[in-house]
């Protein structure tokens, strides 16, 4: 910057001398360019603030993380919003001074003034990359997470570091696009004594400002969703890479991710390298389609307008494109850039396994397609437009309103066709782009439920079966059990009726055993005859127990013997 500065003066006493010449325009030109210097610095200042996570902002998006992703979201919009209040007013009194100092030439200054550190921009820009990278490397490389955490640091330092060049970026394109709306109006001369002619009370400028002004939304709103599209088809390829894609030995790569995320060492059969070049290809081209529609509308809306309705609408459209593209640019970016550093406070903190710390990776994933996607390209629909409109402004010189609508008819055909050509082949469309892949999912599945049942309704058949047959075996064991109880009753009845028939014809009697002097000699049965031992036998010997009599025969066989030891008694 002091070199620059010093480069700048002196080119200033070259050409105007010590003094500065007439009424010192010299050094009045030398005063914008250090105007729009000293803009960018503190426009760069504001957006350090608004994104790094050492300051208020940040932090309260991280805090508003406790409730959820929603109020991550809200209070990371209000941030963006918010942070459009000092650049705004830096770059109002910026353009109002160098204004007076040298009228519209000195607005064209102090953009270049501006873009006088357009090196250290460009570095800064670039620095955010290689920090982000490199975190991913040592991710990647299994390295200790002290070495993971530094890369951490550098990376939020690159979130701020690339905001701050994009607020340089948006603010130098304001000032640029003012140079060449000035340039633009002296084009068309259609009539340079009248200062009203592009006044906002006239009804052509105030349309063209309304639809200016709605064009930067139209661009956001389309390299967004086709980031979200984009990021679909990425994320359902990386699904099915996850439980198909197999290496030689038939290892998915799913088991070797799930072993690396709990630390347990891959061996190399074991190891499966994806197919990153498929992710590339989807990328690669989404970037191509997703951009015809964007790119078309920028370059084709200057020529409707300018030749449909004439210059002065024009120009109100260039004025709404560059207040609205203004504003959402430096939302965008700053609010992007929140979102991603109260994630990497979350990681600082080690709070990121929190749900604390899950609802602020949800911001980021929104802030991303803010501040890498949407917010810079805004940039480029302001310069585009304003290049295009000054490259057709002879075309339109002393042109009255509605005077070549004729030649507006082709543009406007040839956007009408785009969009057409775009909608038939469902580039631009609400359709979901997994719809295919998910309908053929969820046949997939649907199918697999039907194999499912089926099995499982053969199963239940055969459980119904075993059921019926282990119920009649026990039915079967049943039947057996009282048949042999039936038997065993009858069999009981019939020894009862047997022993009555005994007890019937017997007597009860004495019956005498051993000596006379034995103790044990006499024995008295009141119930039924008593048999000892033969006669010869030992009188101790001799037992007195019941016999069962079950016939005639038995009952004398038994008779003698015990009559017979009465004998020599």
């Amino acid at each position: 910057g002091i070199l620059f500065l010093g480069g700048a003066a002196l080119v200033i006493v070259l050409l105007f001398g010590s003094g500065g010449g007439p009424a010192y325009i010299g050094w009045k030109v030398y005063a914008c360019i250090v105007v729009g210097m000293l803009a960018g610095m503190a426009i760069g200042k504001v957006t350090e603030y608004f994104t790094s996570f050492d300051f208020g902002p940040v932090m309260s998006i991280k805090d508003r993380a406790l409730t959820g992703p929603a109020t991550v979201v809200i209070q990371g919009l209000g941030v963006g919003m918010i942070s459009c209040v000092l650049p705004t007013i830096i770059l109002v009194a910026s353009i109002m001074f160098c204004s007076v100092l040298a009228s519209a030439y000195g607005v064209s200054v102090a953009a270049v003034g501006m873009l006088a550190t357009l090196g250290i921009t460009l570095a800064t820009d670039a620095y955010g990359p290689v920090a982000d990278n490199a975190g991913g490397l040592a991710e990647m490389a299994g390295l200790d997470a002290s070495v993971r955490s530094k890369t951490d640091s550098l990376d939020a330092l690159g979130n701020t570091t690339a905001a701050t060049g994009k607020g340089f970026a948006i603010g130098s394109a304001v000032l640029t696009a003012l140079s060449l709306l000035s340039a633009y109006k002296q084009q068309v001369n259609i009539d340079p004594n009248d200062i009203t002619v592009f006044g906002v009370g006239d009804p052509l400028v105030l349309s063209g400002l309304l639809f200016g002004a709605m064009l930067p939304l139209l661009f956001a709103a389309l390299t967004m969703i086709s980031v979200g599209k984009a990021a679909a088809e990425i994320i359902q390829e990386v699904r099915h890479q996850f439980n198909n894609h197999k290496n030689e030995k038939g290892y998915t790569l799913r088991s070797a991710i799930e072993k690396a995320s709990k630390g347990i060492a891959i061996s190399p059969e074991e190891d499966v390298i994806p197919d990153s070049d498929r992710c590339i290809m989807i990328s690669t081209q989404s970037s191509v389609k997703e951009m015809i529609a964007p790119g078309a509308y920028a370059i084709l809306a200057p020529l409707v307008v300018g030749f449909l309705v004439g210059p002065k609408c024009l120009m109100g459209v260039l004025a709404g494109a560059l207040v609205t593209g203004c504003m959402l640019g430096i939302l965008m970016s700053n609010a992007g850039g929140a979102w991603d550093n109260s994630k990497k406070l979350c990681e600082k903190l080690k709070i990121k396994k929190t749900e604390q710390g899950r609802a602020c990776v949800v911001g980021d994933t929104v802030g991303d397609p803010f501040k890498d996607t949407s917010g810079p390209a805004l940039n480029i629909l302001i310069k585009l437009m304003s290049m295009v409109s000054l490259t057709i402004a002879p075309l339109l010189a002393g042109k009255n309103d509605w005077q070549s609508w004729y030649f507006g008819g082709i543009p406007l055909f040839v956007c009408v066709l785009i969009t057409g050509f775009l909608v038939n082949k469902e580039i631009l469309t609400w359709k979901d782009p997994l719809q295919a892949i998910d309908s053929a999912d969820m046949q997939g599945v649907e199918s697999k439920k039907i194999e499912e049942v089926e099995s499982v309704e053969e199963v239940e058949e055969v459980k119904e079966a075993k059921d019926v047959t282990e119920v009649t075996e026990v039915e079967e064991v049943e039947e057996a059990r009282e048949d042999e109880k039936v038997e065993v009753v009858e069999e009981v009845e019939k020894v009862e009726k047997t022993e009555e028939v005994v007890a019937d014809v017997l007597e009860p009697e004495p019956v005498i055993l051993g000596r006379a002097d034995d103790p044990l000699r006499v024995s008295t049965r009141t119930s039924e005859p008593v048999i000892g031992g033969r006669a010869d036998d030992d009188p101790r010997r001799a037992l007195t127990r019941p016999v069962h009599l079950n016939t005639r025969s038995e009952l004398s066989r038994h008779q003698s013997p015990s009559r017979s030891q009465s004998a020599p008694l």
